[in-house]
């Protein structure tokens, strides 16, 4: 029996689907539930499972846009697994026949490459063009393209009449990277951009070019979070098996500063604002296949060992390729570290529908003045890239003020003044 395999529905409003790899080869014999394919969609890339075990045919190669139901393989299912003692019967009963005929094979296929080669041997060289006086020459259009591109007449072959060099050549004519190499490596790759990559791409440049997005900064003087993280981070992770990172703290104070400036958590959609009453954290996440944005759902509602939690399962996923479109569908407001790859300051691009996004950076000890003397704290810039046309001025600043406050006051803004409580929940 043939089996179709089919395209399924990565999520809602997906309709196309690219073959990122074959895990696969065709005629190979797969076991069901194998992963015999990856599959770019513009939000995730997920592993295609067999349905059923036998021999796959490919009906799509890497690169190709399937989609979503179209045909992408087919499994005889009816095949024999390789190995079996049928097989190794069939193959010992014809041994010297197969013998005697791969030996002939092999020499028509020699002689057929002699022969390929003595063909190629005797085939016209083409000749080398003549010097000539018009060799080099740029025409009047050449020379103003070559000029403007700042490239020398001496370094373009010229294919026109007598070797002149013609307009065409002027146009596809590189200019040069800097001075003359006498010697090191020059070679350049290209290779196709992933779907799930150049949707981001496209994301990306909408967002800076149908948005009024703004970035205003502050510092945030880390001492009581490293305190508590201090008196806190072994028992917290001996009750609950995860850490007591700096994330939960961020996401709290987000959460508050939200219900504080609500705009911050809404959306523009036509002519009209959408505002949520429930705050959907997304997290930029560094994956196998890029960055990744998975959601925490309704982060209003967990402690800090639910949202260590929920960070440490979504990050695993994403590392390891399992993340659903689903999972990192929605969110009305984004947090980002580049902190982990020791950014000192960025201005981080809104994640589109959203209107605001939250960028975190790297800790360094700084001098800050306290009560008139100069002291040493670990210090934190925090960034917020907003959505001009819906988040003014006065409310992206207080925002990022309250979640300043909220760090260096964590006790009394984010644990209801039960440290101890707040931590073993």
């Amino acid at each position: 029996m043939i089996l179709e395999m089919k395209v399924p529905s990565p999520g809602e409003s997906i309709t196309e689907v690219e073959i990122a790899e074959w895990l696969v080869e065709d005629g190979d014999y797969v076991e069901k539930d194998q992963a015999i394919a990856e599959v770019d969609s513009d939000k995730a890339t997920l592993e295609l499972p067999a349905e059923a075990s036998g021999t796959i045919t490919l009906k799509a190669e890497v690169g190709d846009a399937v989609d979503v139901g179209a045909i992408v393989c087919l499994i005889d299912t009816s095949a024999e697994k390789p190995g079996g003692a049928s097989e190794a019967a069939s193959s010992s009963s014809g041994g010297d026949e197969g013998s005697s005929s791969n030996a002939e094979k092999d020499l028509d296929e020699q002689k057929a490459q002699k022969e390929k080669k003595e063909d190629s041997e005797k085939a016209p060289q083409p000749k080398q063009a003549k010097e000539t006086y018009a060799s080099g020459v740029a025409s009047p259009a050449a020379k103003k393209i070559l000029s403007e591109k700042g490239v020398d007449a001496s370094s373009v072959s010229g294919t026109g009449r007598d070797g002149r060099i013609t307009k065409s050549d002027a146009m596809e004519a590189k200019p040069s990277m800097g001075s003359p190499v006498t010697g090191g490596n020059r070679g350049e790759s290209r290779s196709k951009l992933s779907m799930l990559r150049r949707k981001v791409a496209e994301r990306l440049v909408s967002a800076k070019n149908e948005t009024a997005m703004l970035t205003t900064f502050n510092e945030v003087d880390m001492s009581a979070i490293f305190e508590l993280r201090k008196q806190y981070k072994e028992d917290f992770k001996e009750r609950h098996g995860v850490s007591l990172g700096f994330m939960s703290f961020f996401t709290k104070a987000v959460v508050r500063a939200l219900e504080l400036y609500p705009s911050v958590n809404s959306m523009i959609d036509g002519k009209e604002m959408i505002s949520y009453d429930f705050c959907d954290i997304s997290i930029a996440v560094s994956g196998p296949k890029g960055l990744m944005v998975p959601v925490i759902r309704n982060a209003e509602n967990l402690s800090f060992r639910g949202v260590e939690s929920e960070v440490k399962r979504l990050a695993i996923r994403a590392r390891e390729g399992e993340i659903t479109v689903d999972e990192m569908t929605g969110g009305t407001f984004t947090i980002t570290n580049g902190g982990v790859f020791g950014s000192m300051l960025s201005t981080p691009i809104i994640n589109p529908p959203q209107s605001a996004i939250l960028g975190m950076h790297n800790i360094v000890e700084r001098p800050v003045a306290r009560d008139g003397a100069i002291a040493i704290a670990p210090v934190m810039y925090v960034a917020l890239s907003y959505d001009h046309r819906i988040i003014d001025g006065k409310e992206s600043v207080g925002f990022l003020v309250a979640i300043k406050e909220a760090l260096e006051s964590p006790e009394e803004l984010l644990m209801d003044n039960d440290v101890k409580k707040a931590l073993e929940m």
